[in-house]
């Protein structure tokens, strides 16, 4: 693990702080969760900035490790646009939070409005940067990394852009709920619906292909064909999701949850 964080540092020190501010953040958030009662729509308030500054540091952590490997990168560029774009998302949620008001799906006023508007820029163009990375993992040779690795890195990348955007079928229902309105139960950090279809599902599984493909690749796989089978079956799993939620049905019912404690 020290080796990993030593490296990480190395390959890109700018994301590599922006990453430990976000994690530090998260653990912060997550301790405001024990102290504090503001809730929104049925949870503690501090949950949504803790999910959203943890996110944040597993993504710019994967980037910064993946973009290391592309020949002729503008590094400077890239960075500043994610710590720009994430760092108001983050900053939003959290004073959201703090007054215990909606963030997302706020259409109260013009302002929040305008704001709401903004978080889905700020999410678009990061989406897109990411997609372009994608492009050029795959318009780009990579002689000294193993095949299966690579491949896991393009098809992770190609999924979590897929499933970024799907993100924008919440926004444009106002309501991450099928079949309620933005129901949230207390199922540990997570917070997805045990009653009725919950489309971040979809949305966490295929966001975080970022994390588990090139891992899973490189440590465990060690094959290209296997590797692609696995990426297939992920993305099969997450279109799963995405198609239950649709249908207003949750990932697994409150009943069976209390069976599994």
């Amino acid at each position: 693990m020290i080796h990993f964080i030593q490296q990480l540092k190395y390959r890109n020190e700018t994301l590599f702080y922006f990453g430990l501010i976000c994690f530090t953040a998260s653990i912060i958030f997550l301790f405001l969760t024990k102290y504090t009662t503001t809730q929104v729509y049925n949870v503690n308030a501090w949950f949504k900035p803790f999910k959203f500054a943890f996110s944040t540091f597993l993504f710019v952590s994967a980037m910064a490790w993946y973009c290391f490997y592309l020949p002729n990168f503008n590094f400077k560029l890239f960075n500043w646009t994610i710590i720009i774009l994430l760092g108001f998302e983050i900053g939003y949620i959290a004073f959201q939070a703090n007054k215990g008001q909606l963030s997302h799906y706020n259409m109260s006023t013009p302002f929040y409005s305008f704001l709401f508007s903004m978080m889905a820029l700020a999410a678009t163009m990061v989406t897109l940067y990411t997609a372009y990375v994608a492009y050029l993992f795959f318009f780009n040779t990579f002689p000294n990394l193993p095949d299966y690795y690579v491949w896991a890195i393009r098809l992770s990348l190609v999924i979590f852009v897929i499933f970024s955007f799907e993100g924008f079928l919440m926004g444009a229902k106002l309501n991450h709920s099928v079949g309620a309105l933005n129901d949230n139960s207390n199922w540990f950090i997570i917070g997805w619906s045990k009653t009725v279809g919950d489309l971040r599902v979809s949305h966490f599984i295929g966001m975080h292909a970022l994390q588990v493909l090139p891992i899973v690749s490189f440590y465990i796989l060690k094959n290209t064909k296997l590797t692609v089978g696995l990426s297939i079956l992920y993305v099969f799993l997450a279109f799963l999701t995405l198609f239950q939620a649709l249908q207003g049905k949750p990932l697994i019912k409150s009943n069976d949850i209390e069976k599994l404690k």
